[in-house]
Formats: structure tokens, C-alpha cells, sequence
């Protein structure tokens, strides 16, 4: 960290340390949520940049904070198979409930579609942002420093790895072995029961190979007994997916590391601009833009991306988001979000690199990961046409303290923090450096 960096950093770090202790857990749509969006637009307001807030409706477990309900799809489904087992139609409702839960994890949960959103209880939630404009008011582009405001349920599997942090190949087994056989289990479940609706159709209609099946198979007569002691084991696979997010909001993440540093230090740098006015990128304006429901499926950065697609907030603009910043092994610029089917900007990813090296950062990620799970509020913007990558710090294997209360700023070193501040200043003069020399060119894949 640099030596002039170190008030901004030190402000960015008791922003965390607020955040986390002060406020705590800050699930979509919540109260916690919305006191730290509030507490943001009054640090803007200390600056003397009057922050402008925009409500949006979210239906914060209708995403990735609802995958216990699978789970609980998965218990129903092994209790009913015994009913099915005597009264044969029974299998076309769970066969029906099962594909209608396989859409809904496919298009809500993995893809974020909000199509399912109406059938969840639905919160208010806000988008936060302030402007700092050039001393003379003129400005030919945009940067936007994003970090999300909001915290995820805590992930019990990954909490409960807790005692294995000094052992972490056996804390991943501990966590992916009871979810990967819960989603195993499910997944049977309802495979089972498209199955058996298939050959009870055939059966109804006529059909020889389905009668051959019904009647004369000894592999479908064994399997029908063999089903009266599955359903014991799917049940309690099932219920590790019911464990998977804790719905206690007091026992919600803190969000240190995700996402208070992204917010404190998108803060931090818009600081420095203000104060630093012969510093500022000629004809740039910075948006500093708290984002909120990240965790409930981007719901935020959708938001702000179809609020402002005809006006010049999303005009030739570059998006840094910032997206945990702890991990000082683990610098790293996020290029794409797999599950979203996201290219993030190639400019900006070699800026970040090339940042790095300048700084002498070293990372086990080699600087750059694919977002492998999920997806991060980079996806909105980029379809939004604006160039943006995603910039983190944070080790990429799930932890003890990803998504779990456990994320709070004790665990890592307000000197990381520092290095995250100096690689966004350094990538903004790289920007500044492409503006004056090419101009704006939009996404570039």
C-alpha cells in the first residue's frame, strides 16, 4: 500500500469494520440492507456529493437464497413415493411438482430469470449512487465503481467446515460431499418420477413394452421393493439441501470481505478524486454506485441497468466492480461469469493485469478466474453495453467464511485493503490513458 493511501484505506477499512459489527447482517430487502445503503449515501453526503437512492422490488428467495426449498421438494418426494407405490397416479403429480422445481432451479437459481419471482414474497430494496463530476461540469465517459450492499444467508455446510480451516481438502469434502448427495438425491427423486409417470402412461395407453415392464420385469419388481428403503436415504440427502442457507437472518453473513470492502473502498477512491481534484481523469465523471440484492440473484444491477439504458449513465461507461477484497493471495480479475454465459471486457482485464504486475502482486489464481458459480453484477452492466470486469481478492474454493457469519474484518489485514485501493487507482489511470488515446469502444469479448 502506498504511503498517500493509507487515510483513504484506513477510512475504507473502519467502513468494513462498521459495516460488519455496526449494522451485521444485510440480507436482500432487508432492514440491515437498507441501513448500510443509507450509511453510504450519508459518507457521500460528508464529501459533499448528494446521493441519489432507487427502490426496486425483490423476491429475495426466489434465487439462490431459496435452494432449501429443493430440498424440501426432495423430502416431500420421499414420502410420497410410498404412497405411490399403492396408488399408481400419484407419480404424475410428483413427476409434475419435480420438473417444475427442476425449471425453476435451471431459470431462477442458476440462470437468474426473475420469471418465478411473482411466486415469492417480495421486499423493497435500493440501489444507492452519487456523482463526481469534473471541476468544469464537462465529461465524455463515465467510470462506475460498484460494490454490492447487500449479505448472503449463511451457508450452514460451509460454516460447519469451520473445523477444518487448517485442513482445507477435507473441509471441501465435508461441504460438496453432503450438498453433491443431497443434489444427487433430489435429482433421483424426480428423475424417478418422470420415469414411472413415462411407464404408467404406456401402461394406460396400451403400450407393450410399458405392460411387458409392469407386469412381466423382474428388474422393475425389484426396483419397486427396493424403493420401500430409498426414500429413507434420499430423505436425508434431501435434508442436507434443506441446511444449506440458514434462513435465521441474525445469523446471516456480516459481509466483511463480501461485499463491505467493495462498497467502503468504490467510496474510498471517489474520496480521493474529490480531494484530489488535479488527479481526476480529464473529461471523467465517477459514479460511486452501491448496489443492492446482489445475492438474490443481481437483482440490483439488473435494475440499474434497465433504469438507465437510454441515458448517459450507461454512454460510454466503464464499470469496476468490486466484489471482495481480502484474500491477499488471491488477486484476481473476474473475465466471465460461466452459469450467465457472460464475456466481461478484455481491455479492462488487461489493464487489471497489467496493474497487478506493476504493484508486484503475486496470485495463486495467476490473476485472473472465471466466475464459475452464480454470477456477479458485472453480467448486467456488460449486457447493458457498458465495458466492465469484476475485481476481487478472494479465494475462489468455498471457505469457512464464504457466505457465512464468520466474514469479518479480524480475518484479513486492512494492508490488503490498501493494495485493492492502489490497483482500482492504477486501472483508472490506464482508462483515462485508453479514453485520451482511442476513445470510447464499448465492450470488446
Amino acid at each position: 500500500m502506498k504511503e498517500e493511501s493509507r487515510k483513504y484505506v484506513q477510512e475504507a477499512y473502519d467502513i468494513v469494520t462498521y459495516a460488519a459489527k455496526k449494522i451485521g447482517s444485510r440480507l436482500p430487502g432487508s432492514e440491515g440492507e437498507k441501513k448500510y445503503a443509507d450509511y453510504m449515501g450519508d459518507k457521500l453526503r460528508e464529501i459533499g456529493i448528494e446521493p441519489k437512492q432507487e427502490e426496486f422490488a425483490v423476491s429475495p428467495r426466489s434465487s439462490i437464497g431459496g435452494i432449501p426449498y429443493a430440498g424440501w421438494a426432495g423430502v416431500i418426494l420421499s414420502a410420497l413415493v410410498y404412497l405411490a407405490l399403492q396408488i399408481t397416479s400419484v407419480w404424475f403429480g410428483m413427476a409434475l411438482g419435480g420438473i417444475v422445481v427442476v425449471a425453476w432451479l435451471v431459470l431462477s437459481v442458476f440462470l437468474y430469470k426473475t420469471w418465478f419471482d411473482m411466486f415469492f414474497k417480495q421486499e423493497i430494496s435500493q440501489n444507492t449512487y452519487g456523482e463526481l463530476l469534473p471541476e468544469d461540469g464537462k465529461y465524455d465517459y463515465t467510470i462506475i465503481l460498484s460494490g454490492h450492499t447487500d449479505t448472503s444467508w449463511t451457508w450452514r455446510h460451509s460454516e460447519h467446515a469451520y473445523k477444518y480451516k487448517d485442513k482445507p481438502l477435507i473441509g471441501m469434502l465435508a461441504t460438496y460431499g453432503k450438498v453433491g448427495f443431497g443434489a444427487i438425491c433430489v435429482f433421483f427423486l424426480i428423475g424417478v418420477s418422470i420415469a414411472m409417470s413415462v411407464i404408467y402412461t404406456g401402461a394406460y395407453l396400451g403400450a407393450d413394452w410399458a405392460l411387458n415392464c409392469v407386469n412381466y420385469s423382474l428388474s422393475f419388481y425389484y426396483f419397486r421393493i427396493a424403493m420401500h428403503f430409498i426414500p429413507i436415504i434420499t430423505a436425508i440427502g434431501s435434508m442436507f439441501v434443506v441446511m444449506w442457507a440458514d434462513p435465521n437472518p441474525r445469523n446471516a453473513s456480516r459481509g466483511a470481505m463480501d461485499n463491505a470492502t467493495g462498497c467502503a473502498l468504490s467510496y474510498a477512491v471517489t474520496r480521493y478524486f474529490k480531494e484530489n481534484p488535479d488527479k481526476m481523469p480529464k473529461n471523467c465523471r465517477i459514479v460511486d454506485f452501491n448496489c443492492g440484492s446482489e445475492e438474490a440473484g443481481l437483482r440490483g444491477s439488473m435494475a440499474f441497468a434497465a433504469e438507465h439504458k437510454n441515458d448517459d449513465l450507461t454512454k460510454n461507461a466503464w464499470n469496476i466492480n468490486i466484489d471482495s477484497v481480502a484474500d491477499k493471495e488471491y488477486f484476481e480479475v473476474v473475465i466471465k461469469d460461466d452459469w450467465q454465459f457472460t464475456r466481461f471486457d478484455k481491455d479492462l482485464e488487461q489493464m487489471f493485469k497489467d496493474t497487478f504486475n506493476e504493484l508486484g502482486i503475486e496470485s495463486k489464481t495467476n490473476g485472473c478466474i472465471h466466475n464459475p458459480v452464480g454470477g456477479c453484477d458485472s453480467t448486467p452492466l456488460t449486457k447493458a453495453g457498458v465495458k466492465s470486469v469484476t475485481f476481487a481478492a478472494q479465494n475462489p474454493v468455498l471457505t469457512y467464511y464464504y457466505h457465512t457469519w464468520r466474514d469479518m474484518p479480524e480475518r484479513f489485514e486492512m494492508e490488503t485493503v490498501g493494495d485493492g485501493f492502489d490497483v482500482v487507482l492504477g486501472v483508472i489511470d490506464k482508462i483515462a490513458a485508453f479514453q485520451e488515446a482511442q476513445g470510447y469502444n464499448g465492450p470488446r469479448k
